[in-house]
């Protein structure tokens, strides 16, 4: 009988990371003017397609004896590395392509001009703000959007993974 050790989820964190990570750079290989790591459905897609799998495959291992609990704490915690990993991504790849950075704010200034609810003085006064804080706007949304998926798929994994969760029963005597 194959006796499987149940992946840990730093494991499954940076697997989820690695395909964020690609997904998140094709488009800018590829010279996509407006690509900028992490935006896209399909990254959100990704998250939750691999923390829904990893949960599933987490309960397997473990042979549905795990309680919705563990699966979701399992999930979470995979989030946070991911989270933390693509951070670390971000920050290292502007680094690197300074360019990103500007990129990034011309697509906002492009997408805020092409929509009819701003005037040229907001839309300067929202541009003079991003400038000056990119960096909180840029590891503050990442985390809040990626903490959020997660815990959506956490719970999404959590809920349709078989569970089974071994009843222990108090043996003290009274």
């Amino acid at each position: 009988m194959d006796e499987r050790k149940p992946m840990s989820h730093v494991r499954a964190g940076l697997l989820i990371a690695a395909a964020v990570i690609i997904i998140s750079l094709i488009p800018i290989i590829a010279g996509a003017g407006e690509a900028k790591p992490g935006s896209g459905l399909l990254t959100y897609a990704a998250i939750l397609g691999g923390l829904i799998i990893n949960i599933f495959a987490y309960g397997k291992a473990k042979k549905s004896e795990v309680s919705f609990g563990e699966l979701f704490s399992f999930g979470f915690k995979a989030t946070a590395v991911y989270t933390i990993i693509f951070i670390g991504f971000l920050v290292l790849f502007s680094l690197l392509m300074p360019e990103f950075k500007s990129t990034a704010i011309t697509a906002t200034r492009l997408q805020m001009e092409a929509g009819p609810n701003m005037n040229q003085q907001q839309i300067d006064q929202n541009m003079a703000a991003l400038e000056k804080y990119f960096w909180v706007f840029a590891i503050g949304g990442t985390t809040m959007l990626f903490v959020i998926v997660g815990a959506v798929g956490s719970l999404i994994g959590a809920a349709i993974t078989k569970k089974n969760p071994p009843i222990h029963f108090d043996q003290s005597p009274t």
